[in-house]
């Protein structure tokens, strides 16, 4: 059932929110202990909002466009009463003493907060696997990462323990999990969604922003948490596109659309991959778009321009974790690559080194995002595959160059500060593989018609 049709079930009392509740906590109860989605759950919390829900429903008054929808949230985006750990011991007893501006907004939308998931330690990696509380399985593809840093979110919507879940995307945090579980994750124009009360991992390229089984659930969530937010410095102030007309309007929406395609995305990805992406262009084509072949010579310099930075603004971020407000003091608990980022950002930082790497990076961050500016000027979108290569197997040792090799597609959008989702585009021996949609700023709702036509094809 497609959300936007659950959705108005459930104001319709046709499903009562109690109900959808029951089916989500049943399936957390069996599955949670094998997947590791959730760290944390609040069932009691959940069933009297689900009961409030109902009761107003039954009264015929008014209620939010989340009534009645469970939602799971990533562990670094604060939850009043909820233990905000970012998967690290540093923060292990650290309960969260107010809502965060999403948070808000997704409750005054009568969204229920089912519980808090898990990711890759402090949102430093690509797998879920660094996370202090253990690895998340891939419920999709057994025995495999689900991809990071929001793999807990990923999974708690691919193995139906909640209706939507929201994540962090600082280089594809998002759209790397989304790929590997088969679903759609969705990283916002940046400043479109506030990030007020998000812990830190690269503040100049954090985004918070949805992951949903279909294009009309993302589109809904992104309705809810978009907008402006003047206690937040990159906040946009704009008005929010009506997504879930997008979706239900979409069905000429790529017949006459430019779509981008570019040379070097599919040159770094592997064949298998590359061949489920040119079905997909194929399709597009076959509904009446114009693919452009673009050319994008900057694809090596991506990674260690964005690497350099993220480095240099994560050792910044983390000097609050001293131990004497927060819990432990990060150095001396945290994991190896929560570690070696501090190390690097710390000796990049120092005023010898500062700029010979973080300036120039600086300065290669703004070429770069020119030259994409240059390329999406003449397209509506561009697309190509999310992640190059399909996720390992857990437990499968990777040194840290390849394991950021899994971002080498997706940190473009975030050095330029555009949008970009991963939408499912076919499997490889039953291993998803997603599609990536780049765009304009601000032309989200672009991508989400594209993403609902696509949808509706298959």
């Amino acid at each position: 059932m497609k959300l936007l049709d659950k959705s108005e079930l459930i104001k319709n009392h046709e499903i009562t929110a109690l109900e959808n509740l029951e089916q989500f906590c049943n399936n957390i109860d069996a599955n949670n202990g094998r997947y590791n989605a959730f760290l944390e759950i609040n069932k009691n919390s959940a069933i009297d909002c689900a009961s409030n829900i109902d009761s107003r429903i039954n009264n015929g008054e008014t209620v939010g466009k989340l009534a009645g929808l469970v939602v799971g949230i990533k562990s670094n985006i604060n939850v009043e009463d909820f233990h905000i750990t970012a998967a690290s011991r540093t923060l292990e007893n650290y309960l969260g003493s107010y809502d965060a501006t999403v948070i808000q907004r997704i409750k005054e939308e009568d969204g229920i907060i089912i519980g808090m998931t898990n990711m890759d330690e402090f949102a430093a990696g690509s797998s879920t696997e660094t996370s202090y509380f253990g690895h998340t399985e891939n419920p999709v593809a057994l025995g495999r990462i689900p991809g990071g840093s929001s793999g807990g979110s990923a999974v708690a919507v691919a193995a139906d323990m909640c209706d939507l879940a929201i994540g962090s995307d600082t280089g594809g945090s998002i759209r790397n999990p989304a790929s590997h579980c088969g679903l759609i994750g969705f990283k916002p124009t940046y400043g479109m969604v506030s990030r007020q009360g998000l812990m830190d991992l690269a503040m100049s390229f954090d985004q918070i922003g949805p992951f949903a089984r279909d294009p009309g659930g993302a589109a809904l969530m992104l309705e809810v948490i978009a907008g402006y937010d003047k206690t937040e410095c990159t906040s946009l102030d704009f008005k929010i596109p009506n997504f879930t007309n997008s979706v239900k309007n979409c069905e000429d929406s790529i017949k006459g659309m430019r779509v981008g395609v570019v040379k070097q995305f599919f040159d770094v990805s592997d064949d298998k991959i590359v061949n489920i992406i040119e079905e997909s262009i194929d399709k597009m084509k076959e509904m009446g778009a114009e693919v452009v072949e673009l050319s994008f010579d900057y694809i090596d310099l991506c990674l260690p321009t964005y690497y350099l930075i993220n480095y240099v603004e994560f050792f910044s971020a983390t000097r609050k974790y001293d131990g004497r407000k927060y819990g432990n003091r990060i150095e001396d608990v945290c994991g190896e690559e929560v570690l070696r980022r501090i190390h690097m950002g710390s000796y990049i930082s120092q005023k010898e080194f500062s700029g010979k790497y973080y300036k120039k990076a600086l300065q290669a961050r703004s070429l770069i995002k020119r030259e994409v500016n240059k390329l999406i000027n003449d397209v509506d979108v561009m697309v190509g595959p999310t992640v190059p290569k399909l996720p390992h197997k857990i437990g499968t040792t990777l040194d840290p160059l390849d394991m950021y090799s899994y971002d080498v597609l997706t940190v473009i959008a975030n050095l330029a500060g555009i949008p970009a989702a991963s939408t499912p585009a076919g499997d490889v021996r039953g291993i998803p593989v997603g599609l990536q949609i780049q765009s304009k700023p601000l032309d989200d709702a672009k991508i989400i018609g594209m993403m609902a036509a696509l949808d509706v094809m298959d």
